[in-house]
């Protein structure tokens, strides 16, 4: 398509600036990739400031137990038992609040992320996300996903943790409500 035809697509479909200055650019899929790409690629350890890693363990924690609460609600208990009767032929992943029951690493991110969101306590960032719920939930079912003998460190953890939740506030940046965010 043209950059004319996606600048009218944009109109009805409600991007804002941002997203269209991204389409002006002479490849924006491989310009947004390859930005998000270099970003993760430079993050090291010691970008995470003592405040930073500390305001990580709590927002972990917070979602953790969160999502413990929110695996006795019905709306866990429903997506719990769709995704049981899924076929997976990997379910190595932990459930909250279920000692014993697995599924796969992407059916067992799914169904704690519906735990830490059913309870609405879970970490906000305003306008329209909120970050642990989503992240956390998949990083510990890639966790689970490696040999016992190679699990990541807590630091890879909060790393991990602190790129999706910057990655997550970047693509946030070109949503409808970017608008709203406060600068």
């Amino acid at each position: 398509r043209s950059l004319r035809q996606l600048s009218t697509l944009s109109t009805v479909r409600g991007l804002h600036k941002p997203a269209l200055d991204v389409l002006d650019q002479p490849n924006p899929e491989e310009t947004v990739t390859s930005s998000f790409g270099r970003f993760i690629q430079r993050v090291q350890p010691r970008h995470l400031s003592p405040v930073v890693l500390q305001r990580s363990k709590r927002m972990v924690l917070d979602s953790i137990g969160v999502g413990l609460l929110g695996s006795t609600t019905e709306v866990f208990e429903l997506a719990l038992q769709h995704c049981q009767h899924m076929y997976a032929p990997d379910d190595i992943s932990f459930v909250y609040g279920r000692s014993g029951t697995k599924l796969s690493p992407t059916l067992a991110a799914l169904v704690n992320g519906v735990a830490v969101h059913s309870m609405d306590f879970d970490d906000t960032w305003h306008p329209a996300t909120h970050p642990s719920g989503a992240v956390l939930p998949a990083l510990l079912a890639i966790c689970d996903m490696f040999p016992k003998n190679s699990k990541p460190s807590g630091l890879d953890l909060l790393m991990a943790f602190n790129i999706g939740i910057e990655i997550q506030g970047r693509l946030m940046r070109f949503s409808n409500e970017a608008h709203n965010i406060p600068k």
